[in-house]
Parts: C-alpha cells; structure tokens; sequence
C-alpha cells in the first residue's frame, strides 16, 4: 500500500518559484521577535519541562478546546478530570476534523518543526505520537529556554498586570538565557470600574502600592508608580484588551466623583463608566509617552458571551468570539486627542473584525507625521483573523492604503510554548503574496529588494519599532 507523501513540505503554501526563492533564501533564517503573547514567564523563568503533550499542547489552548467542543466531546476530556492521554487521544480524534480550519496546519507544523514528526495526527497515530512525544519532552532539549532557542526567538514579550511583582524577569535578566525576555503592561482591570470584581482589585493594587487609593488622584498616582516600576525592570510596551476604544468627553471632577462612588459602592450609570474608562486610559497613555514605550491596543472581540460555561470555567476559556461594535468614530477621537496634545507615542492597533480591516488601515496614516517610521501601526491579524485568509486581508488592506514595507509582522499571541512555527506560517504567506505579484507581473522580478522587504517585515523593523 502506498504512503501518504509528506503533508507539510519545503514549499508548502509556497505557489511558485519566486514565493520559494523569498521565503528560503530571505525569509526562513530570520529571528523571531514576539512582541505579544501570554506565555507564563514563571515557566520561562524556571526552565520547566512538561512531562506530556497535553500539558504543554492542550492545556490552556482554548482555540482547541472550542474545535473538540463543537465537535460534541465532553468537558471531561477538554478542561475536565480525564487522563492526559485522554486527553491527547480526543484531540487527536478531532483533529482530521479540523481541515479547513488553521489548527489544522498549525498541529501538523508544530509536530514537525518541533519533533520532526511527519504522521499525521489522528485517532490511530495518537498513542505513537504521545509516547514519541512524551520521549522528547521529558528531556533538557524540551525545556521551555530550549524551545524558545530551537525556534531562534531572539526576544518576546508577555503581558502582564501591574501588580506583578516581576520576580521571574528579574530572574531571567540575571540569567544566561540569550532570548530577551521583556513584558507589557496590561492594567484593564483598573479601567473597567464597572467589574464586579473592581474594588477588589484596587484594594490589591493599594497593597503592591504600599498606598491608600481613596480617590482618583492616589489611583493615578498608584498607576504611575507602577509603570516607572516595569519601565525599571526593562518594560516598553503596554497592552489594552477593548472592545472599541474610549474617548467620550469627561472633566475632572466627574471623573473623580465617579470613582468616588464606586469606592463607596453605589451603582454607576453607563455613561459614567464610559467617562472613567475614557479619563483613566487618556492618564495611561500619557504616561506611556512620557517614558517611551510602545502602547497595543486589541479591538473588537465580544467576550465571554456564554455565561453559564463562564461561570463554570472562568474567561479566556472558548467562549468568545468577534464583536460587530462601531469603531473608527472613538479611534480617530482617542488618536486625535493624544496627538493634539503631542503625547501620542509609538501605537499598534489590532482588529478582530474583517470588516473594520480598511478603516483601520485607513485610520493609522492620519497619525504617521514623520516623525518615526510607521510610527501607528496596523498590527497583524489577531485572533480569530491570525489564520491564512485573515493575515491576507489584513496585509492586502495595509497595502492598498498604507505600506506594508513599514510593517512589524507577526506576533503568536499564545500562551503555548509550541506556537512559534506560526511565524513561519505567516513568512510562507507573505512571500507567496509577493511571489504571485511577481509571476503576475503586478511586481518587477527584483527579488533582492523585496527579500529585503521581506526581511524588514519578519524582522528588522519590529527591531527597530521596539529598539530591541
């Protein structure tokens, strides 16, 4: 009986030669600069090793999760108490399942950059794959550093709370670890006023702050601390999780009356959280300015939609999904106001919604005034747009309207330490996309040039963006 020839190739989403001759001889060799993601720096920090694919492949991986959901397998074996080779066994069983959709080249290029394992995954192959598998990560090769070298990760970002007390980065700044590993501050949860669990947070935050935070004053004040601290430790970005950008009209003692009331637990309106949010991001991102970093901001995702598995699971478990919210009005207004008052930093603006993709790209040219390279950045495609047809529509919109040559590239956006083959899927796209302008004739056939494009886009100009 014949085999199956390899599924994923050397040219694999490569369409003709000149797609090949840009990816393998400007794009494949380059680093990885990830500047957003959601890896535990703890595990970075500790060197761990995980014992099973299910611990470092599944566990967390919510864009799985929602595949074996779907496909009608119990919780059980997705977030439940099953087994790990259980739980490997469902997934490799949903697996075929998923053509079409990205987990499916993604699965089969992290199982062969990572482990050189070219079968494909499904519900015969499984119990094969998970004891070769657990074989290899049970080694000092399979520690978290080592697979951030073997991906030639020259640095990355994580994202964290302004409550960290940011022991494991100082651990790895005094380590010998060769990646650069830095972090970005994300301090929604002392935005969103009209959370549940605000007062509960602000009363932590106090405590890290060694401060009383009776007012909006002390709250601004307890945040600022917090960014010099993170700027101390290495830090130059900052991280916003919203659905659309806050800019509605406030003054400074609504805002203060309004935070006042909620530390006294009266109920607020919908326009006084609105203000709040407005005021208190307009505060951070003049102090993002005043110290020089990089402000992400992430637009458009509907959150936690299903309420009962929300209550039962928690967020940031599968059950979110693209949000239909109006955002050029609020965007321009929020990017208008920092930049009238010359406090507009270096910005990325993510979008979760295909249809606001040339808005976006439209929206960051009003704000590139030369005084920086790309200095608004329409970031990559994010979430439920970071497969093939999102990262093409994006870097189409972005040409089209503004210059894809200025752009950063790919982030993974993980919390898996197996991730990192999806910037080799995103630089096999790009340079196909080129590739086929250049067969079409649409490109001259300067492949030296664009190669160098290419490379800007893979690397050097996130290396310049970042100052890395």
């Amino acid at each position: 009986m014949c085999q199956p020839s390899k599924f994923i190739q050397d040219n694999f989403l490569l369409e003709n030669t000149f797609a090949e001759e840009l990816y393998h001889e400007y794009a494949s060799d380059m680093p990885i600069i990830d500047y957003h993601n959601h890896l535990p720096v703890r595990e970075i920090a500790e060197n761990q090793i995980f014992d099973t694919m299910t611990k470092i492949w599944i566990s967390g991986d919510h864009y799985k999760w929602r595949a074996m959901r779907t496909l009608g397998i119990d919780e059980e074996y997705i977030t439940g108490s099953a087994s790990d080779r259980e739980k490997f066994g469902k997934w490799a069983y949903t697996v075929p399942y998923t053509m079409r959709n990205p987990l499916y080249h993604w699965t089969h290029m992290e199982l062969d950059r990572y482990f050189g394992i070219s079968e494909l995954l499904n519900s015969e192959s499984a119990d094969r794959i998970y004891d070769l598998t657990s074989e290899h990560l049970n080694t000092e090769a399979f520690s978290t550093q080592n697979l951030l070298t073997k991906m030639n990760v020259a640095s990355l970002c994580t994202t964290d709370d302004p409550t960290d007390a940011l022991e494991h980065h100082q651990k790895l700044e005094k380590s010998s670890f060769k990646t650069k590993v830095s972090m970005a501050f994300r301090p929604d949860k002392a935005i969103f006023i009209g959370a549940d669990s605000y007062l509960d947070y602000i009363d932590k935050l106090a405590q890290v702050t060694e401060t009383n935070i009776d007012s909006y004053d002390r709250l601004c004040d307890a945040l600022r601390n917090r960014v010099a601290y993170f700027h101390d430790n290495g830090c130059r970005l900052c991280d916003h999780g919203f659905e659309h950008m806050y800019a509605e009209e406030f003054t400074e003692t609504e805002v203060k009356t309004i935070f006042k009331k909620k530390r006294e637990g009266l109920n607020l309106s919908k326009e006084e959280v609105l203000k709040f949010h407005s005021a208190l991001l307009q505060f951070l991102s003049e102090c993002y300015h005043e110290f020089g970093w990089v402000q992400q901001f992430h637009l458009g995702a509907l959150r936690n939609n299903n309420s009962r598995m929300l209550h039962k699971l928690g967020p940031d478990t599968g059950w979110d999904s693209i949000g239909d919210f109006q955002q050029a009005k609020s965007l321009s207004k929020f990017l208008n106001t920092m930049d009238s008052m010359d406090k507009l930093t270096k910005t990325i603006i993510y979008n979760n919604n295909p249809i606001d993709n040339d808005m976006m790209a439209s929206m960051i040219g009003n704000f590139n005034d030369g005084s920086i390279k790309g200095k608004v950045q329409f970031g990559s495609g994010w979430w439920f747009m970071d497969q093939k047809e999102g990262m093409i529509d994006q870097m189409n919109s972005l040409s089209n309207i503004g210059l894809l040559s200025c752009f950063i590239g790919m982030l993974t956006d993980s919390r898996s330490f197996l991730s990192f083959p999806r910037h080799e899927y995103f630089r096999r796209i790009l340079c196909n996309l080129f590739g086929k302008d250049i067969e079409n004739g649409e490109l001259p056939n300067d492949t030296k040039w664009i190669g160098k494009l290419i490379q800007d886009i893979c690397y050097n100009n996130a290396k310049e963006y970042f100052d890395f």
